[in-house]
């Protein structure tokens, strides 16, 4: 049988190191600082992109109207629209330079682009990445909010360390060598226990990074 103390002694070392893992986690967990409710996304404007399909309506022109895929080159063209860039433009940009390029075939022509298909521009795509049930890319939309990138995904792994995740925010700055700003999230408040005061909203180019638990 082993010495009493022997065991004390072991006892209190795995007391120590759960301690000392806790603390570290817990300190991991709040080295960010807490995502903005608000990402001010009011005047945001859909940029076109290599993927988008849209929509070329001529007004009063119904056999010239069609629609047509954005190529993965950010071009398109129509038998009389011949390779317009479309990438990095929004609809109504486009619709103008269709409306130059017509001006040769067609008086006064008035044009309107609709996105029916969205994919969006590649820095603008919303990224979840780590212990999600199904990490992938998604189109950006306007007010869209994290809980919607979790339904998306379908939410989280078993092994997912929820309440330490965090948003990487590219569009703001390069701070701790990240190319971007970290905030912090609290996933499983949100998605496990229903607290909507930790649903946020995204901004383009948002990356969502959910790490594993080890407990």
């Amino acid at each position: 049988m082993k010495n009493p103390s022997v065991l004390v002694r072991s006892a209190l070392r795995w007391l120590f190191a759960a301690l000392a893992v806790g603390l570290l986690f817990g300190c991991a967990q709040n080295k960010y600082p807490p995502a903005p409710v608000s990402a001010s996304t009011a005047d945001y404007t859909y940029i076109v992109g290599p993927g988008d399909n849209i929509n070329i309506i001529v007004w009063r022109n119904p056999e010239i109207s069609m629609s047509v895929p954005i190529r993965p080159d950010g071009k398109f063209s129509t038998p009389l629209v011949d390779e317009l860039v479309a990438q990095g433009k929004t609809p109504v940009q486009i619709a103008r330079e269709i409306e130059k390029q017509l001006e040769k075939y067609v008086r006064d022509p008035v044009v309107t682009v609709i996105v029916t298909s969205f994919v969006g521009p590649y820095d603008q795509q919303i990224r979840v990445v780590g212990e999600a049930a199904k990490p992938q890319a998604l189109s950006f939309r306007q007010y869209m909010t994290v809980l919607d990138v979790m339904i998306a995904v379908g939410g989280l792994t078993d092994f997912a360390d929820g309440n330490g995740a965090t948003i990487l925010r590219t569009s703001e700055g390069g701070k701790d060598g990240m190319g971007g700003t970290q905030f912090a999230v609290r996933l499983r408040d949100l998605v496990q226990r229903g607290d909507m005061t930790a649903n946020v909203e995204m901004r383009p180019g948002d990356i969502l990074i959910i790490p594993q638990s080890f407990f």
